[in-house]
């Protein structure tokens, strides 16, 4: 089986980002189509030990465009939204608890 997943990644970008971990992979189907999937990974400190929640969405090639203007899109809102703060010197996400 793990054999299996090597061959179908094609590509891996990992990103850190403070406490959350970015994966973005380019697969392969048996097909030899290709699609991309993006994980979001935060470790959790839980009663158990430490654990990995993870969110993956898959974005497949007729998607892949829209996808990525739509992203920009938000990118450019959010800075204009926060002129004074520093997208390339990112402070820490503030974590509340209730």
């Amino acid at each position: 089986m793990e054999e299996r997943r090597e061959k179908s990644e094609v590509f891996s970008h990992k990103v850190k980002a403070g406490k959350r971990t970015y994966f973005f992979d380019v697969k392969a189907t048996r097909a030899k189509d290709y699609y991309l999937t993006i994980t979001e990974s935060v470790k959790k400190h839980r009663e158990q030990g430490s654990q990995y929640e993870k969110h993956k969405i898959f974005l497949y090639k007729e998607d892949l465009l829209k996808f990525s203007k739509g992203l920009e899109e938000a990118v450019r809102q959010m800075q204009a939204l926060l002129p004074s703060y520093d997208f390339e010197k990112p402070r820490e996400r503030e974590e509340f608890s209730n």
